[in-house]
């Protein structure tokens, strides 16, 4: 399981933190400490929801 969570948090965290990075850029956030507050934001958001989708996936 924790094979399969690794690689998923590879893809879901990087996703997200991207996601995040583009949504303060257009709201309009476009130094250095919103960018990364962002991007911090979303690589931390991303570990209970891989933890979630392992769960789902491996039916445990």
């Amino acid at each position: 399981m924790l094979n399969l969570a690794s690689i998923l948090y590879s893809v879901i965290g990087s996703s997200l933190a991207g996601t995040f990075v583009i949504a303060a850029l257009v709201t309009g956030y476009d130094t250095m400490w919103p960018i990364l507050i962002a991007a911090v934001a979303g690589g931390i958001l991303a570990i209970p929801l891989t933890y979630f989708i392992t769960r789902a996936m491996t039916g445990k």
